[in-house]
């Protein structure tokens, strides 16, 4: 009788952590079939907890989101991955590539939305734990076409919320706190003109001022 690729293989050990305890019953539930394969070993909702755990039982990954009640999933993920050797692996609902850029940067493995069936999660950890960093193929879409755009030159940071280039320019300047005069004299134009920008900025961002615009940038990420 033939085996299935994988069936002769340690399962990995796996620990859950979410702040929706219908969350963790879920993917409990979603993993169970798989049992030969992944086991989970251990689920937590509390930063706190989660790194003890993970400490304490050394799962070979880590599920994870990147937004936790007061805490942030980002933070924890450093802090695990400081304690233990895994995989850690962001399960989310956020498809926004700054959530994905900042994961990957912290030292994650894989970066997977919560729309995900059980069969392609055990995929995904299988080949994680072998050693590839996957992401979403939806993300994974997106990031190739802005890395093309990029490569091209016709990509600036806020290009999708439709800001030019030179629009881009003095939002940058104005996130680093630059007046109108300085941000004139740094693009050698008229203090008119970074005026004249600064409203196309507003209008395009759907704000009033140079605040609201800044707290908008950040927000969404625009310079990283």
């Amino acid at each position: 009788m033939g085996t299935f690729p994988g069936m002769d293989r340690t399962p990995i050990t796996v620990v859950i952590i979410d702040d929706h305890q219908m969350v963790l019953d879920g993917l409990r539930a979603m993993l169970q079939p798989y049992r030969d394969q992944v086991r989970v070993v251990g689920e937590a909702s509390e930063p706190a907890a989660a790194l003890a755990l993970a400490t304490e039982l050394k799962p070979a990954a880590v599920l994870l989101d990147v937004r936790l009640r007061e805490a942030s999933g980002l933070d924890l993920c450093s802090e695990i991955l400081k304690a233990v050797d895994c995989k850690v692996v962001f399960l989310t609902v956020y498809d926004d590539e700054q959530y994905l850029y900042q994961a990957l940067r912290v030292g994650a493995a894989g970066f997977l939305l919560k729309r995900i069936k059980g069969g392609e999660l055990v995929d995904y950890l299988r080949r994680i734990c072998d050693g590839e960093v996957l992401i979403d193929p939806t993300l994974a879409g997106r990031v190739a076409l802005s890395a093309a755009r990029l490569r091209s030159g016709e990509f600036w940071p806020g290009a999708h919320l439709g800001l030019t280039q030179r629009e881009s320019e003095v939002l940058s300047l104005l996130v680093a706190g630059l007046s109108n005069r300085a941000i004139a004299m740094k693009l050698v134009v008229s203090e008119e003109t970074v005026k004249t920008h600064a409203r196309g900025i507003y209008r395009k961002l759907g704000v009033s001022d140079r605040a609201a615009a800044v707290t908008v940038a950040l927000r969404e990420g625009v310079f990283h």
